[in-house]
């Protein structure tokens, strides 16, 4: 499911963004990169890696670090996250980054790939179904 709404020039730029931060992650203890990249609804790109911690519990992954870097930049309306790791299948965004996305939008486009192009397509909401909001407060 390629969303008919996002451009495809600006996928491609996506993915290659969250691959070029991938090589920036700080991963000494797991060794796994992630790069992760947001797309605004203008088109614009954020991206993030994943930071680990001797105190595991600390470790900020990459689709977070680029929500960061979006609403540091004054974006918070999020079409689009590309997650790209070196794995033989697409890993898709742990319990934390989908509540932390599905925040910014609860229909965002997810693009899990790797660096051999092996895509998995997702919505946010399929991921993460009846997730906690603002509606739930």
């Amino acid at each position: 499911m390629i969303p008919s709404n996002i451009p495809s020039d600006t996928i491609e730029r996506a993915v290659e963004a969250a691959t070029n931060v991938r090589r920036r992650a700080y991963a000494p203890y797991s060794k796994f990169l992630v790069g992760a990249a947001v797309v605004d609804a203008d088109g614009g790109i954020h991206v993030g890696c994943n930071v680990e911690n001797a105190s595991y519990g600390l470790t900020n992954c990459a689709e977070r670090a680029a929500v960061a870097a979006a609403t540091a930049a004054g974006r918070r309306d999020l079409v689009l996250c590309v997650v790209v790791t070196d794995t033989p299948a697409a890993a898709s965004p742990c319990g934390a980054c989908r509540q932390v996305l599905s925040e910014c939008n609860s229909a965002m486009d997810v693009l899990c790939t790797t660096l051999q192009r092996h895509d998995a397509w997702h919505r946010i909401d399929a991921l993460l179904p009846h997730a906690f909001g603002p509606d739930s407060l």
